[in-house]
């Protein structure tokens, strides 16, 4: 078994499509209107319209504000980045802050309310 991916569900796939971007900094595949991905090697994130859920009836996922999932890139430079998007972010949850555990990390809500955490692991000593 391999992990693929994972499927955020959004009422706006091109609002949501033009957020990640930003983010990532790469153009997404949109193989359909309803369905675009950002892949990376073998893994993805993927952004679907409800459309593409609707066959599992009242079990489909739906969009919402936040839930129970963070989606996490790691970066080189968790200041840096943050200061390149801080004007495109309108929900910002916790600016850089080294954490207990020594990550650096910065997290904020996409348009739909899902938490993005960029993080950096700390570097090894000298």
């Amino acid at each position: 078994m391999a992990f693929s991916s994972i499927r955020i569900i959004t009422h706006d796939v091109d609002r949501l499509v033009r957020f990640y971007e930003l983010v990532t900094g790469r153009t997404a595949s949109r193989p359909a209107p309803v369905f675009a991905e950002f892949r990376e090697g073998t893994v993805a994130l993927a952004v679907a319209d409800v459309a593409t859920v609707a066959m599992l009836g009242d079990d489909a996922p739906r969009p919402s504000s936040g839930g129970p999932a963070i989606v996490e890139f790691e970066v080189d430079d968790v200041d840096g980045e943050f200061d390149r998007l801080r004007d495109a972010l309108t929900d910002i949850v916790l600016e850089p802050t080294t954490m207990p555990w020594g990550n650096r990390s910065t997290l904020f809500r996409d348009p739909d309310g899902t938490l993005v955490n960029l993080f950096a692991r700390p570097q090894p000593a000298p």
